[in-house]
């Protein structure tokens, strides 16, 4: 089993966390995102959505997309339990896992791919070019901004996003936060339960992974 993998890149970091978290070591091959190595055929091969992470089996199958590959690791190694410990927990755990990726993780990349110079032409990840859209810009903003409010609030009377046990919706969270950085879009300082779990989740050994 290997981790494809590129150190600079967000989405991959979301697995190398939960890695992390969990205690269990992937031997990992890197991807040039920046050379375009995701995609050159020999990777297409692996993943024709052109993306990392994927998580390639023993036999030889691949995985893509955090949430798949966390659930896979999860099974295998399901402790400590990052998707909840039993029905309830599972679904809420997920269902803020996805609104962190959609209205956070999302919405920056969508800044992001649609501002930055050196994306230009390739507004989408994925096979085919896509041409920016500067539009996008502003309403992707608004977005972020609506999403840090959301954690504050959700976050007002709990010490994680799901409650007292740190999560997969914590790990997309985080990601999110640190990702909007990258277009200078931070936590203000009236966000104070949102601004003391970035400092604590952060201070976390896997938040360096």
């Amino acid at each position: 089993m290997k981790l494809y993998d590129c150190q600079t890149a967000p989405s991959p970091r979301r697995v190398r966390i939960f890695l992390a978290e969990k205690g269990v070591e992937v031997p990992v091959v890197a991807v040039d995102l920046r050379q375009g190595e995701q995609l050159a055929e020999p990777f297409v091969q692996i993943n024709p959505w052109c993306t990392v992470p994927v998580l390639q089996l023993d036999d030889g199958t691949a995985i893509s997309e955090c949430a798949a590959i966390c659930g896979y690791l999860e099974q295998l190694h399901p402790e400590p339990p990052l998707l909840g410990r039993d029905p309830q927990e599972r679904a809420i755990v997920t269902m803020w896992d996805r609104r962190c990726e959609l209205d956070g993780f999302y919405a920056v990349a969508e800044v992001l791919r649609n501002k930055a110079k050196g994306m230009k032409g390739r507004a989408l990840t994925g096979p085919q070019d896509v041409e920016q859209i500067p539009a996008l810009v502003e309403r992707g903003q608004g977005r972020v901004q609506h999403f840090f409010e959301a954690l504050d609030q959700q976050l007002s009377d709990k010490e994680f996003l799901t409650g007292e046990a740190f999560t997969m919706a914590d790990i997309t969270a985080l990601v999110s936060v640190d990702f909007a950085g990258w277009v200078k879009l931070t936590l203000s300082d009236e966000l104070v339960h949102a601004k003391r779990w970035h400092q604590a989740v952060s201070a976390r050994p896997s938040a360096k992974a």
